[in-house]
């Protein structure tokens, strides 16, 4: 029922405190961090130590298990933080020391002196064509070479030019300066000195990153000294369109394609000789995906992945798992290896490793790739030790269990790998969470230091016959090496109405995207056609373009050429060439036609609704009432509190249940939160920053309407009842929660047993449940910990596929292993079994395995059987996704924007999910994930307005006959027929230009803005000819 039902509390202003906020570090979890805080209204002061944004990131070829190209859904975000006017972007410099607490600190920069004034450089090149020093390129890993003055990569932002200040000839000998005379804008300066920076900030992100481990330290694997062998991220490189071989994979010893590759697993990871006890979390991904990727470029290879545990636990992983397994030529061997030494005619390498824990075998490789894991280097311990923040004994940042962006200082936050070993998906969460607990620190704060971005204004083209400009993209080489994009560019230069086209490596580079100004202003371009990649993420970057150049932004067509052109026809260059070039035509000829369309705007309704009350939703709730907004927190069971309410304490004895009793306590004494339990949702109507949602409430379920300007899902999961292993057939088999409840409520029968048995992947990772469930591998080695303190002589087997223990996770696995549980490995394919039998005279539990390693079936009599059972999606979710109008899965789970960069993020804009909704996962990363949808959501509540998508239906009211087909068929209930005029009549807030009520109006009164009738036959035309 309903509670806390008042009026929005005003926070009260503290002066001492600074709406501005430091982020140290700029890979993708800073920049992502730094994105959110300023979108929230914050100054943000962007700190890298190196002289560009990026991160490790940047370096990478794809990502999975998308296989998305990195760097293309990576620069939209260097533009957006280049373009921001609140994100003041500080790089080649380092933090020295903090000063004053949580809300008012002074931050000590010292900034390396760069010889190049980044106002004046332009990144043309020309002094790096001049420079007569080579140096070895770092962001290609020494792969190959550049000059000492140099971009830092063809993507760059800032895009201005560096020098490597230990090999420069001025500054070693004071010879040389060829660079400052071919220097049109005079832009070096030798005369520049270190700078020492104070800047006043009310909060700091840490976000420095991490570094691979060095393989040098292992002699075993040959590293560097066998050419051949090469580390994952050099691997990287070598795959990518913007490395050493421009995208085409050959081996560094002879530059010949390799026809077998091995991949050697957990190099400086689980390691007690390194010290590095920790799984890396992500090497087991990246491996697949190189696999993936190197048959891509090689289909005949041969591959060999040389594994202990594969860990793919996270969100579609495994079935990239499965995709890998059942590509042709790819093996999965369990067992560690080591590098004999190599061929000398050949360069070959050879390495031996175990088959089947038996036998021992030599094989030869062209090529050896050692998966090195994730360190923290110590520039990351040098830089706790200034801010005098925790570290743990391998220089991660020390986290409590239940606030896993907090740091021990408060008001200084961490995310990113400086926390943790992790993938991009967990460290943009963990970005986006740490922006929401610096918003939280400062909301009184927001807008006091931030402006406005500026536009020239919006020239007038409805007179002028239209001048085209046609911007052609290699992408690298994802495109050039399939296409002929030079031939393409000629092509376009000349169809009617073009007056420009031009041939660029990436055009959503800093610098293309200045030229591209540049070129519209110089010629009077009032249209812009680009072909590149997917507009779903380069649309808005391009569209921006013409804003600056003051061209209405829908005077823009984009066609793909990469996705579906070169991608997709590899190995047909000649009739790949011959598509893009209709592509283009067919963009060429609606850009024609295009004509300016309105930018509208609407007020936000400052309120938010979450719907799910365990703890992601009441983190959620909390995250932002304390930045003074109103929520509206639903929840369909009598009490708040969700799936955690059966967990007893996590794995690093964090109590629980306290932890959920707290949050209760908190989100019921906030007046900001109004709570509503045994509430249903009925209807759900609106748009981004003006919802409408009508819930029932109570057992007589009383209709209540909220008006809402985000929604946020946090329904959670469930835990799967197995039908297998005798469970609720004989009282002694529990799943790993109830075991737990046990263990917590001290059952003598717990005490009173000598064999305990665990099965884990009990309905998941099969047919009809394929995902991994992420948390069970941990619960059970939570519980034998748990039993071996009660009874440390019991005799505990755990059978498991693949134990996923990852990040520091870890030393427990190693934990339960030093204390006598046993885990024996089984196969998907023959599963354990289990039967009652009588054993001198009691009954036991019998399982029965096959053992892969000994190759014997074993016989375990237990007392007790405990099964790690999946987690599954709730009870409602495909009817909540049809109401709300937002996609699930295939395994049933809610579908984000993007797997990478937008976790937290529907398609559907002001729409957000956290927690078990989103897919299985443990509570500090529900917690993460919560506070990380906040985040997303105040980015829209803190504005007083939004622009919305111009895009949309038109109805000519001449044609329309009022019959009423597109009102029933639109999906957003955008359309209404006036009883009186009898007319169609859009609400154009609501309407989303999908285009469903065009394609089914019988009298042709419907078009879409920018998708007319004549501009869609055009295109038609242009391809049909």
């Amino acid at each position: 029922m309903p509670k806390n039902d008042n009026s929005i509390q005003a926070p009260i202003p503290t002066p001492n405190k600074v709406g501005a906020v430091m982020v140290v570090g700029a890979g993708v979890s800073g920049i992502q961090a730094a994105l959110d805080t300023a979108n929230s209204g914050f100054k943000v002061y962007l700190v890298e130590k190196g002289p560009a944004i990026g991160g490790r990131m940047s370096q990478l070829d794809k990502t999975f298990p998308t296989n998305d190209c990195s760097m293309c859904i990576l620069s939209p975000k260097f533009i957006e933080c280049a373009t921001n006017p609140n994100i003041s972007i500080i790089t080649d410099a380092q933090v020295e020391g903090i000063e004053g607490e949580a809300g008012n600190f002074e931050v000590s920069l010292l900034q390396k002196p760069k010889y190049v004034d980044p106002t004046k450089c332009t990144g043309c090149g020309t002094c790096a064509e001049y420079c007569p020093v080579n140096i070895l390129d770092g962001y290609n890993e020494n792969l190959s070479t550049l000059k000492a003055i140099h971009l830092a990569f063809p993507q760059a932002v800032p895009a201005v030019s560096t020098i490597d200040l230990s090999r420069c000839l001025y500054l070693l000998r004071t010879e040389c300066q060829i660079c400052v005379p071919v220097c049109r804008n005079k832009a070096i300066d030798f005369h520049h000195r270190e700078e020492k920076l104070k800047i006043e900030v009310g909060s700091v992100i840490l976000a420095p990153g991490y570094e691979p481990f060095e393989p040098r330290l292992q002699s075993q694997y040959g590293y560097p000294r066998l050419i051949n062998v090469v580390t994952s991220l050099e691997l990287e490189r070598l795959l990518s369109a913007s490395g050493p071989n421009r995208g085409t994979l050959r081996r560094p010893s002879d530059g010949k394609p390799p026809e077998k590759i091995a991949w050697i697993q957990c190099v400086g990871s689980r390691d007690t000789n390194t010290g590095n006890t920790y799984c890396s979390a992500v090497c087991c991904m990246y491996a697949m995906k190189q696999v993936i990727l190197s048959k891509e470029h090689i289909p005949d290879l041969n591959a060999l992945i040389l594994h202990n545990d594969i860990r793919a636990y996270g969100k579609g992983f495994e079935g990239y798992y499965e995709r890998a397994q059942n590509t042709p030529g790819v093996r999965f061997v369990w067992s560690k290896a080591s590098v004999l030494g190599e061929q000398p005619e050949t360069g070959n390498v050879v390495l031996r490793y175990r088959v089947n824990g038996a036998e021992v075998k030599d094989e030869e490789f062209d090529l050896v790739v050692l998966s090195v894991g994730l360190c923290s280097p110590e520039s990351n311990r040098e830089l706790a030790d200034k801010l005098s923040v925790s570290i743990n004994q391998y220089g991660f940042c020390e986290r409590s269990g239940f606030s896993p962006i907090e740091t021990s200082r408060s008001g200084i936050y961490a995310c990113g790998a400086f926390q943790a070993p992790m993938d991009i998906p967990d460290s943009v969460t963990m970005a986006s969470g740490a922006a929401s607990l610096a918003s939280q620190l400062l909301s009184e704060q927001r807008g006091t230091l931030i402006s406005e971005k500026s536009y020239p204004p919006e020239r007038d083209v409805s007179g002028e016959p239209p001048r085209v400009g046609v911007f052609v993209c290699d992408c690298g080489t994802n495109i050039v090496k399939v296409v002929d994009v030079a031939g393409v560019v000629e092509y376009a230069k000349n169809l009617p109405g073009v007056v420009h086209a031009e041939e660029d490596t990436f055009t959503c580079s800093i610098d293309s995207i200045s030229h591209m100004v540049e070129v519209i202003k110089e010629k009077r371009l009032n249209r812009l056609v680009v072909a590149a990649c997917t507009p779903r993420t380069h649309e808005p970057v391009f569209q921006d373009v013409l804003r600056q150049a003051g061209l209405n932004p829908y005077l823009f067509e984009m066609t793909n050429i990469r996705e579906h052109c070169s991608w997709v026809h590899m190995g047909e260059k000649k009739k790949a060439t011959r598509k893009a070039e209709d592509l283009v035509r067919m963009a060429v000829f609606k850009a024609e036609l295009l004509k300016p369309l309105p930018q509208l705007s609407y007020e936000v309704t400052g309120t938010a609704l979450v719907i799910g009350g365990g703890i992601s939703g009441m983190v959620s709730a909390l995250a932002l009432a304390h930045q003074g907004v109103k929520v509206y927190l639903i929840e369909r069971g009598e009490e708040l509190g969700g799936l955690a309410r059966r967990i007893c304490y996590s794995m690093e004895g964090d109590d629980v249940r306290t932890y959920v009793q707290d949050l209760i306590r908190e989100v019921y004494s906030n007046l900001l939160i109004q709570i509503y339990t045994e509430a249903d949702l009925v209807d759900f109507s609106g748009y981004v920053g003006n919802f409408s949602t009508k819930i029932g409430v109570g057992k007589c379920n009383m209709l209540k309407e909220i008006n809402h300007g985000v929604t946020i899902i946090a329904t959670g999961a469930e835990e799967f009842r197995p039908a297998e292993y005798l469970y609720q057939e004989d009282s002694r088999v529990l799943t790993l929660l109830e075991l737990e409840d046990e263990i917590e409520r001290g059952s003598e029968r717990i005490r009173n047993s000598n064999t305990f048995v665990m099965i884990q992947c009990v309905g998941s990772r099969d047919k009809e449940r394929p995902y991994c469930s992420r948390v069970c591998c941990s619960q059970g080695i939570k519980d034998a910990l748990a039993l071996k303190k009660i009874n440390p002589n019991m005799e505990i087997y755990i059978l498991y596929r693949d134990m996923r223990t990852y990040g520091f996770r870890e030393d427990y696995y190693r934990e339960a292993a030093d204390q006598g549980v046993i885990f024996i490995r089984y196969d998907a394919d023959d599963r354990p079994e289990v039967e009652v039998v009588e054993e001198n005279g009691r009954s036991v539990l019998r399982v029965l395995i096959a053992e892969p390693v000994l190759g014997k079936r074993l016989m375990l009599d237990a007392d007790m059987l405990a099964l790690g059972v999946a987690t599954v999606p709730p009870t409602g979710s495909r009817k909540l996704s049809q109401l709300l109008k937002v996609p699930l899965n295939e395994d049933g789970f809610f579908m984000e924007a993007h797997m990478k960069l937008r976790p937290v993020d529907f398609a559907v804009d002001g729409i957000f999910m956290a927690g078990l909704v989103h897919s299985p996962k443990f509570i500090d990363e529900s917690v993460a994930q919560a506070k990380a949808a906040a985040s997303r959501a105040m980015t829209i509540l803190s504005k007083d307005e939004i622009m919305a998508d111009g895009i949309i239906s038109a109805v000519n009211g001449q044609k329309c006959t009022g019959c009423g087909v597109c009102e029933e068929i639109c999906s957003f209930n955008a359309i209404d027929v006036d009883p009186e005029d009898k007319v169609a009549v859009i609400n154009n807030a609501l309407c989303k230009g999908c285009g469903l009520c065009s394609s089914s109006c019988r009298s042709g009164a419907l078009d879409i803005m920018g998708f007319s009738e004549e501009q869609t036959m055009t295109l038609i035309e242009a391809v049909t000819g």
